[in-house]
Parts: C-alpha cells; sequence; structure tokens
C-alpha cells in the first residue's frame, strides 16, 4: 500500500524541525511511485534523486508540477545523453572519461550542468567515485570547460549502523571542499557539500552539509 500524502507530510514537517533552514532535503526517488513524489512536492520539497538514468526517464517527463531532478546512482557514459536531457544537476561525477562526455552531450543541445564531483571518502574499492587525492585533477579540468559548472562535492561513505562512524568521512569531504574553494578557480563555485542520508544526516550537517539526501525518512518504508 502506498504511503498516503498525510503520512507523508507529517514525515517532512518532523524532519524539518531537526534541521536547519539552509538545508536542502533532496528526496531519494528510488522504486518511488510518480503519486508518492507529486505528494512530496506538494508538503514543500522540490529536489528529486534517481539513482537510475532510466527510472527517472519513465517519470521526469510525466511529472505535472515543477522540481529539481538530480542524477544520484552512478552514471554510464552510454547514458550520458540521455542524463543531460533529464536532469537538472548530476551529483555522481566520478572520472574524467564521464566529465568529457557530460561536456560533449551538453555542448550538443547548449546546455549548462551544475556538478557535483563525487569523493570516495571511505576509499572502498567496490565503490565509485574518486579518491581524494584524484579530486584536484578533475576540478583543474572542469574549471576550464563551457558547459560542465563545478558546485560541489557529493560523498556516501562507508555504511555502518552507527552514525558516528560516519563523521570521518564527512570531515575528510569538509576539507577537501574548502581548500577547492580556497583556489578560487574560474567557472568553480563550491557552495554545495552533499552529504547525509537517512541514518546519518545529523552527523553529516554537524559536519558541514547543506544537501542531504533522504529516502525511507520521507517516503516511509516501501511496500508499508
Amino acid at each position: 500500500m502506498m504511503n498516503t500524502a498525510d503520512e507523508i507530510k507529517r514525515r517532512i514537517e518532523q524532519v524539518r524541525k531537526e534541521i536547519p533552514e539552509d538545508v536542502e532535503i533532496l528526496c531519494a526517488s528510488k522504486t518511488r511511485t510518480l503519486e508518492e513524489v507529486r505528494a512530496v512536492h506538494a508538503a514543500g520539497l522540490f529536489t528529486f534523486g534517481h539513482n537510475y538514468v532510466q527510472e527517472a526517464r519513465a517519470m521526469i517527463p510525466l511529472a505535472d508540477f515543477d522540481a529539481k531532478w538530480h542524477m544520484i546512482g552512478h552514471l554510464q557514459r552510454n547514458k550520458a545523453r540521455l542524463a543531460v536531457s533529464l536532469f537538472d544537476m548530476v551529483e555522481t561525477l566520478d572520472s574524467l572519461r564521464l566529465a568529457k562526455e557530460l561536456e560533449k552531450r551538453c555542448a550538443e543541445i547548449e546546455k549548462k550542468m551544475p556538478v557535483l564531483i563525487e569523493v570516495n571518502s571511505g576509499r572502498e574499492e567496490n565503490k565509485t567515485g574518486l579518491m581524494p587525492e584524484e579530486v584536484e585533477t578533475l576540478v583543474e579540468w572542469l574549471s576550464q570547460q563551457t558547459y560542465l559548472h563545478l558546485v560541489g562535492l557529493m560523498t556516501m561513505g562507508p555504511l555502518t549502523g552507527d552514525p558516528e562512524l560516519s563523521r570521518p568521512y564527512h570531515k575528510e569531504t569538509r576539507r577537501l571542499y574548502e581548500e577547492i574553494q580556497r583556489q578560487q578557480l574560474p567557472n568553480v563555485d563550491l557552495h554545495v557539500l552533499s552529504m547525509g542520508m537517512s541514518n546519518s544526516y545529523k552527523v553529516a550537517i554537524e559536519e558541514g552539509a547543506n544537501l542531504i539526501r533522504l529516502g525511507t525518512l520521507i517516503f516511509g518504508s516501501r511496500g508499508s
């Protein structure tokens, strides 16, 4: 049974009481229905994230409301053309090869695309994202581009049951973020630090996050 609009509104109101006003909530919409997303929008949240391009393709063209759509999953280069036509931001830029493909596809339709570099702050071999020491090279390349516009960093960090264990990874990403800000490079305007999910968003905010990704905490359990 789908979560009702009243239940969704109640959850949003509760979360809003717990976080600063300047922190933006991105609603992770993986496997959610358009009706659920519409209910979230009606309750006052306007930014939604999709993990898969094909899932976004099935929803975004049907959305009868004004919203911001972010790509928050691993983006394959062969999906870049479709991604730039659908999304308002790509949060998971994780390689120079992908960056070059996105720049090419954005040029084809003359679309400026804000992007976040995904940082593998936990140095996990089985996860995407750049190692912290690899970030600078991509930042310098992006500073010379026409269509991609670097506006921030994103990290997932290792998933743990204890939110406090995520703190070092948020700290490391914040350090990188501030380091890039100090360089004052052209075409680089860092103002988005995307960190924290339903189990770790409070710690992430304490460490500087101003964009948090919430799914179950907003929508409720799937099939509830």
